[in-house]
């Protein structure tokens, strides 16, 4: 079994047949929509999952600045959950078998990092690796999710990535590491799931949806998810109900579909983003509207956020 430095196998590791896809999904930058974070809950609750090894904490976190969690209980500490970074393997619906790379984004040892996961990829003969993250974009709830693709397989890229910026953007480990895999000639994609900027700061379950398929559409594996997809449709239909409530609110969402299907129609704007002089639309419009007229549901669960609960965290930021 691999072990290093950083990385410790887990007692009663599982055999780990060679030649399956790794799928990962880091929290910690941009997750917007909880896309990752869902992702993560839902394959290690919902499949057979079996912990291969996992990450040093006390190597790669910074604790002042991400300080742990303690559930306290009136006089006393009950329980403590330590931040995990590890890998699992998991059986899709079906049965078959792949690699599961979740948890926290490191805060140190970026390098040292990317060549253990590097490493694993190569001990345990991985096909191919997939990983997702999800960011704020001025994109309509009403309209399918977009992704953009980066690696180095054109089948998944031309097929999927709506969105082809020539940029500069903030790095996180996974850029890392698909940059040191696709030097290595292995098959690497990276899926960025393009969410609503209003939406950013909910729980939003189809950002969630969107991840799983993008995974499956690059490793073939199945996921369940009827239940993400109920949960969708309940959060989508609170945010229409206050549409045609509200004229405003709902020519604001209109301006940001029409945007959108000028660029899926290929007209020639430079991005959905922006109109033909440029504009990037703001959120703050939106948020303004939502804020007034989406209120909060008293029988939702606490720990649960769903699409009456965006009124106090949305994004202001253009």
């Amino acid at each position: 079994m691999f072990a290093n430095e950083l990385f410790r196998p887990a007692e009663n590791a599982p055999q780990v047949p060679p030649g399956l896809p790794l799928v990962a999904g880091l929290t910690g930058f941009a997750d917007a929509g909880s896309a990752v974070s869902q992702m993560n809950d839902y394959v290690l609750t919902t499949l057979p999952a079996d912990e291969v090894g996992r990450f040093d904490n006390d190597a790669l976190l910074d604790y002042r600045a991400r300080r742990p969690i303690f559930e306290f209980d009136q006089t006393h500490l009950t329980s403590y959950e330590p931040p995990r970074l590890g890998v699992s393997l998991v059986r899709d619906e079906l049965g078959d078998p792949f690699l599961f790379l979740s948890g926290y984004e490191p805060d140190l040892k970026w390098e040292a990092v990317t060549k253990t996961i590097s490493d694993l990829v190569d001990h345990f003969q991985v096909s191919s690796t997939t990983w997702v993250h999800a960011i704020p974009m001025p994109v309509p709830h009403t309209r399918t999710l977009g992704v953009t693709v980066s690696g180095n397989r054109q089948d998944i890229t031309d097929r999927m990535s709506v969105w082809r910026p020539t940029t500069k953007v903030p790095g996180t480990l996974m850029h890392s590491v698909e940059y040191a895999l696709a030097h290595k000639n292995h098959p690497v994609s990276g899926f960025v799931i393009l969410v609503p900027h209003y939406l950013a700061d909910t729980e939003f379950p189809s950002a969630a949806v969107t991840a799983l398929e993008s995974i499956t559409a690059s490793t073939g594996r199945i996921f369940p998810t009827d239940s993400l997809r109920e949960l969708g449709r309940g959060f989508l239909g609170g945010i229409t109900e206050q549409l045609e409530s509200n004229d405003e609110l709902a020519k604001l969402v209109g301006a940001l579909e029409k945007r959108h299907d000028s660029y899926m129609e290929d007209n020639p704007l430079a991005s959905p983003l922006m109109d033909a002089a440029g504009e990037i639309p703001s959120a703050d419009e939106i948020a303004e509207q939502l804020q007034e007229f989406l209120s909060h549901r008293q029988e939702a669960s606490p720990d649960r956020r769903g699409a009456d609960d965006v009124t106090d965290e949305l994004p202001n930021s253009e």
